[in-house]
């Protein structure tokens, strides 16, 4: 990458010919950590925090070897079909977007494919259907945000199985850090070479209000450690839940369903979180958490979320604890719908001696969750009693796990 004043002396040299074949040279625009190490490796993973430009370089890089020729059969893979058209193919940042009009590739969007003027064929894929992956092959890959995958060790395994055509068949991963399975082992393998960096590298081409209203409330916590400086953050000794307890899987049919509302006193800026979360029992007995809807709202929205994800997912019951917030929790929701199955539950026991059960189901694989939820998993990761922070999310679990398998089936507590 050329200082900037040697890079403004070539530009103005330039016939217009020549200016526009710059325009698309992402080697002259990029930072360096943007651009494809050398070396003989096997996954390129840029490990960055939000908005450094991670799909920008994942694009670059499907289209580079494309255009060179190094890439004929590639698999463009996401969380979901849409966040694949919404990211890596249409974004701002997609590869429709960032491609020279005169290497345009056509988007077939019903047969998930995107086809380049030298026949190179782009295959979309999402981690919700991984059985699609099983069978085609590729000599290239793109993975994005792959800590938001569904299964996503799993999905990895099979996209690796079918990188297996041509002389060097190769995949970039791009993702903001979470410390699952998959990237704690990409980062121990010897033929995985890691770039990346923070938020901040990247503020030149970001709104200032992005800068003013949302990083610099997160800057100095740990999840701005996380999703700004691109920190894979450890699990906090004496915290009851780690990151290899929390399994993913998708949900069978449920027999059960609970949504469980751990509600905040009061409903003003500061305030906590009211946390809201629907569980469900399988029909082979496991417990799958299907969605984490916490929010700091005011009552009447609060309630309402709990009712929508009542609705979303066909529940059984509300569950609600009445410690701090007494019948208004009932009556609130009561508001909302008033008909709706609704048990107070109280807590006579603290915060911590509560989730030891909960978290021991987690130790002995009774419990999934659909997806990552960053949010939860952080606050099952770290909170201690010490802490004096108030885990909202968590205690809302621990009261949807405690409803459908503790409760029912009168398990003994591990202390």
């Amino acid at each position: 990458m050329l200082p900037e004043s040697e890079r403004q002396k070539a530009i103005e040299s330039l016939t217009p010919d020549e200016a526009d074949a710059l325009l698309y040279d992402w080697e002259f625009w990029a930072r360096p950590n943007q651009v494809a190490p050398p070396g003989d490796w096997l996954v390129w993973l840029i490990l960055a925090g939000r908005g450094y430009g991670k799909s920008r370089a994942g694009g670059e890089f499907v289209i580079r070897e494309v255009r060179a020729g190094r890439a004929g059969r590639v698999a463009l893979v996401a969380k979901t079909p849409a966040n694949a058209r919404d990211v890596m193919i249409e974004g701002e940042s997609g590869i429709l977007n960032i491609s020279p009009p005169w290497f345009m590739p056509v988007y077939e969007p019903s047969k998930r494919r995107l086809t380049w003027p030298n026949g190179a064929i782009a295959t979309v894929y999402s981690s919700k259907e991984p059985d699609h992956l099983n069978g085609p092959q590729h000599d290239l890959a793109w993975g994005d945000e792959v800590r938001t995958w569904y299964s996503a060790q799993e999905v990895w395994d099979i996209l690796m199985f079918g990188l297996r055509l041509g002389e060097h068949p190769r995949c970039v991963a791009t993702t903001t850090p979470l410390p699952i399975k998959l990237l704690r082992n990409l980062l121990k393998m010897p033929n995985v070479v890691v770039t990346g960096g923070t938020t901040y590298e990247n503020r030149a081409n970001l709104a200032p209000s992005f800068y003013s209203q949302i990083v610099s409330q997160y800057e100095g916590t740990r999840l701005g450690q996380q999703e700004i400086h691109a920190e894979l953050l450890d699990d906090v000794p004496g915290a009851l839940w780690t990151r290899d307890i929390i399994k993913y899987k998708k949900a069978p049919d449920l027999v059960r369903v609970v949504v469980a509302i751990d509600p905040a006193t009061t409903s003003k800026d500061t305030s906590d979180e009211t946390g809201i979360i629907a569980a469900g029992k399988g029909i082979d007995g496991h417990a799958y958490v299907m969605a984490d809807r916490s929010a700091r709202v005011s009552p009447d929205r609060w309630a309402r979320r709990a009712v929508q994800a009542f609705d979303d997912f066909d529940a059984d019951v509300v569950v609600g604890e009445v410690n701090n917030g007494g019948d208004l929790v009932e009556l609130t929701i009561r508001t909302v719908r008033k008909s709706i199955s609704y048990k107070a539950v109280h807590a006579s026991r603290g915060k911590y001696v509560r989730a030891e059960p909960v978290s021991a189901l987690y130790e002995q694989d009774k419990v999934s969750h659909v997806e990552p939820f960053t949010d939860l998993e952080d606050q099952m990761c770290t909170w201690l009693p010490e802490s004096g922070e108030s885990p909202d999310r968590m205690d809302a679990l621990v009261w949807a796990l405690t409803e459908l398998m503790l409760e029912e089936e009168k398990l003994v507590r591990f202390g």
